[in-house]
């Protein structure tokens, strides 16, 4: 974990209530793809935990949805502006388990660290297919920049606006080898019962600190609590206690 003071690059809507920010800083704690930064906002409490959709040398990509006070802020800012960033949080995905066809499911915000995976696996030589899911065209982002990075790419609507009228359990290819995903919880534990293959998956939940110390993101598993902040947020699937 390494603080640091980023400067804005680049602050910009990508999509309803979604924005892109592109900072320069020091990157060098982020070392696998599914991490997290931690924003410190002035006037706010609690930072802000926003995980890394792409890093290029000391350039970093957010992507973020506007849901309170917060995050609007942050939508506010411009170019030339400082945060006090915390880098290098959480365990990222393991590229290793990925094997030939790696496949990764990707809910609304949940696509954003899915991509700097992508670009990992491409680049390790695996044939990538990326199924995004969203509720409405309106919604729909990134799309192209994983086209363009050489995935095979479904998207799908809950409104049918788009793509494949559903969600992403209503496409999930049959011939893959390991699954990452990320997205809100019903998601994720949808997709742990609609596919045999075996995955890991990035979970969600209100964090105090964002490294480890005020237990308040833990998350039931099969080996005891976990710290979603700390030993997550990804997880292999067959360790996670579903509640409910």
């Amino acid at each position: 974990m390494k603080q640091s003071v980023f400067t804005v690059l680049e602050n910009r809507s990508l999509a309803a209530s979604v924005f892109r920010m592109r900072l320069r800083g020091c990157t060098e704690e982020i070392r696998q793809p599914g991490q997290f930064v931690n924003l410190s906002l002035p006037g706010f409490f609690l930072r802000r935990p926003i995980s890394v959709c792409d890093m290029e040398d000391d350039v970093l990509t957010l992507i973020y949805k506007t849901v309170g006070h917060g995050t609007e802020y942050l939508s506010a800012l411009s170019p030339g502006s400082t945060l006090d960033v915390l880098t290098g949080l959480g365990n990222g995905y393991d590229l290793s388990r990925a094997g030939a066809r790696p496949l990764l499911l990707g809910g609304g915000v949940g696509v954003p660290p899915l991509f700097l995976l992508a670009r990992r696996l491409l680049a390790r030589g695996a044939d990538v297919h990326a199924v995004l899911g969203f509720n409405s065209a309106a919604d729909v982002f990134y799309e192209a920049e994983f086209r363009a990075l050489g995935c095979t790419v479904t998207v799908t609507t809950a409104d049918g606006s788009r793509g494949i009228h559903g969600f992403v359990t209503d496409a999930l290819p049959q011939d893959r080898t390991f699954f990452y995903a990320c997205g809100p919880e019903p998601m994720l534990k949808s997709v742990c019962s609609r596919t045999e293959i075996p995955g890991q998956l990035s979970l969600e939940r209100r964090m105090g600190c964002g490294f480890g110390a005020c237990m308040g993101c833990s998350c039931r598993t099969v080996s005891g609590f976990k710290r979603i902040c700390r030993e997550g947020p990804v997880l292999d699937k067959e360790e996670i206690q579903w509640e409910g």
